[in-house]
C-alpha cells in the first residue's frame, strides 16, 4: 500500500487498504505444471533480455567512444527524460540516515524528491521514537510542529494495531512490516531556484510478513507530489500528496514465501536516488 491508499492527502498514511494477493502454491519445483510460461510471457522475457543487452552494450561504449553525443561543453550527456545527470547526488547524510546537501537546481530538487518521497513512506515513519527525527530532517521548519501533531493523530495505536504492529511501530515477533518505496523517475512540474514542484512515480512493496498475516505484502504503484523549498541550504518539504498509478499491468512472476520477503527485506538494503 502506498501513504495514502488511493487518497490524495497532505500528510497520508501506509498501508491501510484492502489487498487480495496469490499465495504461494505448493508443489515440485521441476514437475509442477504451473511453472510452464505461456507463449506469451516466453516472447516478453525474451524482448526485456534483449532490449537490456542492448542497452547494456550502449552504456559501455564508454568515454573512448567519439560517437557518445555531447553537449559541446561540459562532456556531459544531452539532457533526456530518463538520463541521469552524472552529479553526485548529495554531499552527505544526516545523523538520521537520511541524504541531505542538495544542489540548488532542478537536478537536486529531483533528486531531493525522490529520496524524501522513500522516507516519507518507509516502515520508520511509523516508529514514534522514529518519526520525529524524520520529520525535522525532511520539513521545512516552519512545518515541523503541525506535521508532528498530524502525524501522530494519523498513526495512532489504533492505526498501528490495525496493521499489525504495537505501539511502538515494532511488528509481532517472527513478522516483519514491510514498507519500502522505490522511485521509477521525476518530473519538474514548477522551478524558481527557491521553490519547486516534483512529481515522484514510484512503486514498492508494503504489508506483514507472516503466514497468518491479515495484511499480506503486496506491491503498489503511485505519485508522489512535493512541494519543496530551499531553506538552510537543502530542499526541504513544504507540503505534498498522493494519487494512485500509473500502474502497469500485473506480470506472472510466482509469488513468493513470507519467509523469502522478510529475507529480502533484511538482505536487500535501499539507495541514495539521484536524478
Amino acid at each position: 500500500m502506498s501513504l495514502g491508499d488511493d487518497h490524495e492527502s497532505s500528510g497520508g498514511y501506509a498501508g491501510t487498504g484492502q489487498t487480495r494477493t496469490r499465495l504461494p502454491d505448493s508443489g515440485d519445483a521441476f514437475g509442477d505444471p504451473r511453472r510452464r510460461s505461456s507463449s506469451r510471457s516466453l516472447v516478453t522475457v525474451v524482448g526485456v533480455v534483449v532490449l537490456l543487452i542492448a542497452a547494456i552494450a550502449f552504456a559501455n561504449r564508454g568515454d573512448g567512444d567519439s560517437s557518445s553525443s555531447t553537449d559541446g561543453s561540459s562532456g556531459k550527456p544531452d539532457a533526456a527524460a530518463t538520463a541521469p545527470s552524472g552529479q553526485r547526488p548529495v554531499k552527505s547524510k544526516s545523523a538520521a540516515g537520511i541524504p541531505s546537501g542538495f544542489a540548488q537546481d532542478q537536478e537536486g530538487a529531483e533528486s531531493a524528491a525522490a529520496n524524501y518521497a522513500v522516507v516519507l513512506v518507509s516502515a520508520d515513519i511509523l516508529k514514534p521514537a522514529r518519526r520525529p527525527e524524520i520529520v525535522r530532517q525532511v520539513f521545512d521548519a516552519d512545518k515541523v510542529s503541525e506535521l508532528e501533531k498530524n502525524l501522530d493523530r494519523v498513526y495512532s495505536k489504533a492505526f498501528l494495531e490495525k496493521v499489525g504492529l504495537d505501539e511502538n511501530g515494532d511488528a509481532p515477533k517472527g513478522s516483519t512490516y514491510v514498507s519500502r518505496t522505490m522511485p521509477v523517475g521525476t518530473k519538474v512540474t514548477d522551478f524558481s531556484g527557491s521553490t519547486a514542484t516534483v512529481e515522484v512515480w514510484c512503486t514498492g512493496v508494503f504489508g506483514m510478513t507472516g503466514e497468518s498475516s491479515q495484511n499480506p505484502v503486496t506491491n503498489d504503484w503511485f505519485t508522489m507530489t512535493l512541494q519543496l523549498r530551499w531553506t538552510d541550504g537543502d530542499w526541504k518539504v513544504d507540503s505534498f500528496s498522493q494519487k494512485e498509478g500509473p500502474a502497469p499491468v500485473n506480470g506472472d512472476n510466482r509469488v513468493s514465501t513470507s519467509d523469502a520477503i522478510s529475507k529480502a527485506v533484511e538482505e536487500f538494503g535501499g539507495f541514495t536516488y539521484a536524478r
